[in-house]
């Protein structure tokens, strides 16, 4: 007797749904000539790529990326189907928000254009790890393990190049290649790039790009077909130079662990994404701590933070504990400098703005005078060595725009020296330097300004650009040049004389080469003005030298500047004095 129930449909052959697991894992392949090596794992020095076509089944590669190392970040790369690899263990891997993109080296044309302020090589000392390094932390990558290229250094499937500044032999720009058929045997005779990064204080144009080129010749050289590189979704830059080079997206993914390095990628929106860099580097630390964190109004940068029964409102680094007195003082120049110099500290010569006769004979017997408001921040106002009456007066105008009472003082040679004293300790020294281009004999140096404003804003979350300002154009005519101008190849031209960051500035850590005289100096005004978080501006003709003149003191410091120096971490130890690493120091001297 025939049931009336629906027949039930049969289920699916074991090993079909073997072989549908095993293709979802790996793109398709041109070639069957080579085998490939299986389960093919390349340590990167950051972490590990696991080329995921290698992988036989889904399980092999989980356990794979289980066995990544603390503080590393390993990459699934060439998962054509990552649905299948996530629903294996979708507790522990994401999907990688990145676009993949493929250049064609048969196709492959090479720029016309050579590099120019600086040369392309290959990457060759230590000192070029330690550069590299240091480039990696200004963009918050992770950083190579110091013994890697001691152990990899004759691994073929690497291939390391990295950007020279002619002038200093400084390096500005790094980026890594990886030879498939080298690494894994690879049918299809492709490469990848990775890592490519160009210091954000950088001058030359064109660094990224020259790079990018000369590992595609690189590869073009040794016969491979294309090469790949996987880019962050939103980074808008980096993909426009890619398809300007004429890279295309394909459809390969990257599959990576739910770690704390990838939180960012996989943990959805954040509350705190809103906040600039100075107030996201302390919300970060306090919630590494364990600090409840919330945001009261982010275009502000205002945030309350609660451990236990203390609770703290803070604007970026501007506590309630510091004094509404001690921002007065800071908030007008005039008063910080007389607070400073009783105190015995060493300032400039100050003039009387409404004296013409005064200005006239400082001019006369001094190489240039400063004009600033007294009241007023980021650099807006500013004016840096003014050599004659009408660019004072004109100055002196442009700064009353802003702030009715004027400061007008010699201009005092030599570097720029921030300080960041914290519970007056100074934490951190850094030397700051005006903006500056080098020309290529071809573009404008107006082109010029822009491309460096731009790479200054993506380096700093837009909160550093170069304004064509007034500033901007008397710096330039007295280099004998104007906006509209081309300056011959390698010549470097500085674009202002203030080297204030918010303005396109460059910072430059020498926290451990201070002399102590100045670092007295620092904490002497902090103490003098009774503020426990400062920024405090020394003019200073070597910092490695007793000699300073003080400029002013800043209320609410940039911290996140002053990066690997440990800012925010003793920032929130002024706050919640028994947290995370002060807790630690406390249990260790009780």
């Amino acid at each position: 007797m025939a049931s009336d129930a629906p027949r039930q449909k049969p289920r699916a052959a074991p090993h079909r749904l073997k072989r549908m697991r095993h293709e979802g894992l790996k793109p398709m392949v041109g070639g069957a000539e080579r085998e490939m090596t299986p389960d093919a794992v390349l340590d990167m020095g950051w972490g590990r790529l696991l080329f995921a076509q290698t992988f036989s089944d889904a399980q092999p590669l989980i356990e794979a990326l289980r066995s990544e190392g603390p503080d590393r970040r390993d990459i699934a790369f060439y998962v054509r189907n990552p649905h299948v690899l996530l629903a294996s263990a979708p507790q522990e891997v994401f999907l990688d928000p990145s676009h993949t993109f493929r250049l064609e080296l048969a196709t492959y044309r090479p720029g016309r254009r050579q590099p120019r302020g600086f040369t392309v090589r290959r990457l060759a000392s230590e000192d070029d790890i330690e550069a590299t390094n240091r480039i990696y932390a200004a963009r918050r990558m992770v950083q190579i393990r110091p013994d890697f290229f001691s152990s990899r250094k004759d691994d073929r499937a690497l291939t390391y190049f990295v950007a020279e500044d002619e002038t200093t032999g400084a390096i500005i720009g790094t980026v890594t290649g990886v030879d498939h058929v080298k690494a894994f045997s690879d049918p299809e005779e492709g490469s990848s790039l990775w890592c490519l990064a160009v210091d954000p204080q950088a001058t030359q144009p064109g660094v990224g790009e020259a790079l990018v080129r000369r590992l595609a010749e690189h590869f073009r050289t040794r016969g491979l077909a294309y090469m790949d590189l996987s880019v962050i979704h939103d980074n808008e830059q980096a993909i426009a130079l890619y398809e300007k080079l004429g890279f295309r997206r394909v459809s390969f993914f990257g599959v990576k662990r739910k770690n704390p390095i990838n939180e960012p990628l996989f943990k959805g929106p954040d509350p705190a994404s809103d906040l600039n860099p100075y107030a996201r580097i302390i919300v970060d630390e306090a919630r590494r701590r364990g600090i409840a964190t919330d945001v009261l109004d982010a275009e502000g940068g205002l945030v309350r933070m609660t451990w236990g029964g203390r609770s703290i409102r803070c604007r970026e680094s501007l506590s309630e504990l510091t004094s509404a007195v001690a921002v007065s003082i800071c908030d007008d120049k005039r008063m910080t400098r007389r607070i400073v110099e009783h105190a015995g500290l060493t300032v400039p010569q100050r003039y009387d703005p409404e004296d013409t006769e005064a200005l006239t004979a400082a001019l006369a017997g001094r190489p240039a005078l400063v004009v600033k408001p007294a009241r007023g921040e980021q650099g807006k106002g500013v004016a840096v060595g003014l050599t004659t009456l009408n660019d004072v007066q004109a100055a002196i105008a442009e700064a009353r725009a802003l702030c009715p009472e004027v400061l007008v003082e010699d201009h005092v040679e030599g570097e720029d020296l921030r300080l960041v004293v914290i519970d007056f300790k100074v934490v951190a020294a850094a030397i700051r330097r005006p903006p500056r281009v080098v020309g290529d004999g071809r573009s404008t140096l107006r082109d010029l300004i822009a491309h460096q404003s731009r790479r200054r804003a993506a380096a700093t979350g837009g909160e550093s650009r170069i304004p064509l300002d007034a500033e901007a154009r008397r710096t330039l005519a007295e280099a004998g040049y104007g906006f509209d101008d081309v300056a011959p190849a390698g010549e470097e031209i500085r674009v202002r004389k203030a080297a204030n960051l918010h303005l396109g500035g460059t910072i430059h850590d020498v926290t451990g080469e201070v002399h102590p005289a100045l670092i007295n100096a620092a904490v002497m005004a902090a103490r003098a003005i009774d503020i426990s978080v400062t920024g405090i501006d020394l003019m200073v003709p070597d910092h490695r030298g007793p000699e300073y003149h003080f400029i002013e003191a800043n209320e609410r410091p940039g911290l996140a500047n002053h990066e690997p120096q440990p800012t925010a971490e003793r920032f929130i130890d002024l706050l919640f004095p028994l947290s995370g690493a002060a807790a630690s120091r406390v249990a260790l001297t009780s």
